[in-house]
């Protein structure tokens, strides 16, 4: 029998991990859901959150399943797509591995500057405001309890986010597919095309109708394409 094709998937700043279990249902048998939780975060909430690159790399290598004995693809968005890409390196560098596919959605080629406002230095109540003007889920959060709980978790996770440094590497092999909202402010489309740089190999960009939360309000419909995508490398033997 042939062992299924691993997907790992991961989440954005101040997003659940466990949110893809979600896509089982909708994707083939033979793709296996593996949600890459980070420190801080749902079922991992009581461990101290990361904000260092070096920290969060050297969790996922903790984490990472075996790359050998069967093939793997990579999804993530926003922060977690500089996450995927990052895992896509350790792979080919540490175990000689290409992905099968990467899948990279709501964020910007990681060589482009950052040109968002940077939040992650401010004071409490002034990062949580203009958090809450970016994220409708922190607007949605008003008990002042919850509020603190979290906010160490979003703090590392900004942090991390707008602290991150492109190291120029030679280019990935296998495709990439972009993922991004047509009315998403935080990662234009152009923005997102500029990922097609990071691969020699086939690129596209997939557009989907929403903001930066079309990964949450057209789950189903990215699930879709996601399984789409993978169906021909589903069952095939990784290098």
């Amino acid at each position: 029998m042939t062992e299924p094709l691993r997907l790992l998937c991961f989440p954005y700043a101040g997003g659940n991990a466990q949110n893809y279990v979600r896509w089982r249902r909708h994707l083939e048998p033979d793709i296996e859901v593996r949600p890459m939780q980070l420190p801080g975060h749902g079922e991992r909430i009581s461990e101290p959150p990361r904000h260092r690159w070096d920290d969060l790399l050297a969790d996922i290598r903790t984490r990472l399943p075996s790359p050998t004995d069967r093939p793997i693809a990579l999804f993530g968005h926003s922060l977690g797509a500089l996450l995927a890409f990052e895992c896509a390196h350790i792979l080919v560098a540490e175990h000689g591995v290409q992905p099968v596919r990467l899948l990279v959605s709501g964020h910007r080629a990681p060589h482009l500057p950052l040109r968002e406002e940077v939040l992650h230095h401010l004071p409490d109540p002034e990062f949580l405001a203009r958090l809450s003007e970016r994220s409708r889920t922190l607007r949605a959060l008003t008990d002042p309890g919850f509020r603190k709980l979290l906010l160490p978790m979003l703090r590392a996770d900004f942090t991390a986010s707008e602290t991150y440094t492109h190291t120029e590497r030679p280019p990935l092999t296998c495709p990439i597919t972009a993922l991004a909202g047509e009315q998403d402010e935080d990662a234009r489309l152009p923005e997102v095309a500029a990922w097609q740089k990071q691969t020699t190999g086939p690129f596209e960009l997939t557009p989907f109708p929403g903001d930066h939360f079309f990964i949450d309000d057209a789950w189903q419909a990215v699930a879709a394409t996601v399984g789409d995508r993978l169906r021909t490398h589903a069952g095939s033997t990784p290098r």
